[in-house]
């Protein structure tokens, strides 16, 4: 069995719509070569994966559709294409029980396995504080060399990605959408500088849109790639307490900065700090713990 041909594979079975991640992990399972399913018959597909019988015909149908082959030749030909069988795989992903089997990228894909890194995360709708905390607690890790990991989401997100640019440092966005649907549009001039000097990636095909489920998955992704999570600020009830929980899951560190009881973008943190979650007010808190 020939490696590159198995990869040349698995790059076209992910671009499949109707072949979730889950689908290929059964199928890598039944047949690590990924080339019986292209002989098999739609009640046979149905049988392997427990689906509908007009699932697995219109699966059948993608298979040998030449629009969709066409269009993953042209994705190879735009973009970095990373699968979990490459060398320049990032290290600390394949660690994730839900490991992405390919991840799209665009810019400087070193950064993937560059340490030291910190994923920075927080509420979409930061307080007056938010950003000038994020400025004094982040800013001298990006001068120190630091590569700073993020979602690009409206909010602390984007303010992470910024600061970074501004000082010239280096930084990943992973995104919850493909490269053909950037999202929150207002972020496209963003996405444009980070892959000047920085890196944008994501596990879904580029013609892939932005789906609310597709948020806590990439999240696995931003805490997966570092050995740290910072919090900025975090309702009670946020989603950035997903990632919060996957970090831990995956045995990472949490920082979590404190703030005023008065301002609901500090309750999350508040109650992180009190689970355990360190409790970080400078660069200095960090650099000390790495």
């Amino acid at each position: 069995m020939l490696l590159n041909e198995v990869r040349e594979r698995l790059i076209h079975l992910h671009g499949i719509p109707l072949i979730t991640r889950k689908m290929l992990y059964q199928l890598l399972e039944k047949d690590s070569s990924l080339k019986k399913i292209y002989s098999m018959t739609a009640t046979e597909i149905s049988s392997l994966f427990s689906i509908p019988k007009e699932k697995s015909i219109n699966i059948k149908k993608q298979l040998h559709h030449y629009n969709i082959l066409q269009f993953s030749e042209s994705n190879k030909s735009k973009y970095c294409i990373i699968t979990i069988y490459d060398d320049d795989y990032p290290s600390q992903l394949k660690n994730l029980y839900d490991a992405p089997l390919v991840l799209y990228a665009l810019g400087n894909t070193s950064l993937l396995n560059r340490h030291p890194s910190l994923s920075v995360i927080g509420t979409r709708f930061p307080s007056s504080e938010g950003i000038p905390k994020l400025n004094v607690i982040v800013s001298p890790l990006i001068r120190q060399g630091w590569v700073i990991v993020s979602g690009m989401a409206y909010g602390i997100d984007s303010a992470a990605h910024l600061l970074t640019t501004r000082l010239k440092g280096e930084t990943i966005a992973v995104l919850g959408s493909g490269f053909h649907h950037i999202y929150p549009k207002e972020n496209i001039p963003l996405f444009n500088e980070i892959i000047k000097s920085g890196l944008v990636i994501s596990e879904y095909p580029p013609d892939t849109p932005a789906r609310k489920y597709h948020f806590p998955e990439r999240n696995r992704i931003i805490s997966g790639l570092t050995n740290a999570t910072l919090v900025i600020e975090a309702k009670k009830k946020s989603g950035t307490l997903i990632t919060v929980d996957q970090a831990l899951e995956q045995g990472k560190e949490v920082y979590a900065v404190p703030g005023s009881p008065l301002i609901k973008q500090t309750e999350g943190c508040h109650q992180m700090i009190q689970d355990g979650a360190k409790l970080v007010t400078n660069a200095t808190d960090i650099l000390e713990d790495w």
